[in-house]
């Protein structure tokens, strides 16, 4: 598959082109688009309004800054492009254009570009869906230089376990006097040296505890993630896909569809 990549000169986009130099997952980089310019061995533009021809690209990752999405959604329909958006941030007229893409063409959206991650989701909803008496903690870790706790990520790992328990709920930092109820989520923060990022699910009951976990070893792993949708997306029906669908997919399922075009 040949990549047309946004953002390549910065840091996730250096990422990707080392992995497309190294063929994953058969992945081939056609052009760059950054205005820093880059030294990768592609045609590379300092904007979107420079590309005179995509033929031969296959799909868009994109790994740039929220606030080009409006102009590179109207590049990626003009041009009828799968779009694997890695960005975060978005502003909500953003989102709206990107839902409102998802009509046009197949999209990739996810606030998480780690397959490990998307993995540990579901392996979490199952887990507490098995359990249903069972009191769950989120431990998550990260550098100290992050600015924001909880993480996202837990936050999203807390969201799928309510899911499949309605009446569950966040519980952010834990303090004070009093016993946690049966409903809580506890999500607790970590914030030291240069930790890329861990978080554990630990769902325990009174006869035993299972705790699942994900490890960040570099940030390499959303570029991973990135040229794996990418691999899924090249061929979808125009909507709006996440790692749900991908992994969905890789079960032999059908893909699951955030926003179904009929």
């Amino acid at each position: 598959m040949n990549i047309l990549l946004n953002g390549i000169s910065g840091y996730m986009g250096r990422e990707v082109v080392k992995l497309c130099d190294s063929g994953y997952r058969g992945a081939k980089l056609s052009l760059g688009v950054d205005p820093n310019g880059s030294d990768a061995a592609v045609p590379t533009y300092n904007s979107l309004d420079d590309v005179y021809s995509t033929d031969g690209v296959d799909c868009i990752i994109d790994f740039s800054h929220h606030s080009v999405t409006p102009g590179l959604i109207e590049f990626a329909i003009a041009r009828k492009l799968p779009l694997v958006l890695c960005t975060t941030g978005h502003t909500e007229d953003e989102i709206s254009l990107i839902h409102k893409a998802a009509e046009s063409i197949p999209l990739f959206y996810s606030g998480n570009m780690s397959l490990g991650i998307a993995l540990l989701i579901e392996l979490a909803k199952t887990t507490a869906a098995a359990f249903p008496e069972a009191e769950i903690e989120i431990i998550e870790k990260h550098h100290d230089r992050k600015v924001d706790a909880p993480s996202g990520t837990a936050l999203m790992l807390a969201k799928a376990v309510c899911e499949v328990r309605p009446e569950a709920y966040p519980n952010c930092g834990r303090s004070g006097q009093g016993k946690r109820t049966p409903e809580e989520i506890g999500i607790h923060s970590v914030r030291m040296g240069n930790i890329v990022g861990e978080h554990e699910v630990i769902i325990g009951t009174q006869s035993q505890t299972i705790s699942l976990k994900h490890e960040a070893h570099n940030r390499a792993l959303f570029a991973e993630g990135a040229i794996a949708a990418a691999g899924f997306l090249i061929g979808q029906m125009p909507g709006m896909y996440d790692m749900k669908s991908m992994l969905s997919s890789a079960k032999n399922e059908d893909a699951v569809i955030i926003t179904k075009i009929d």
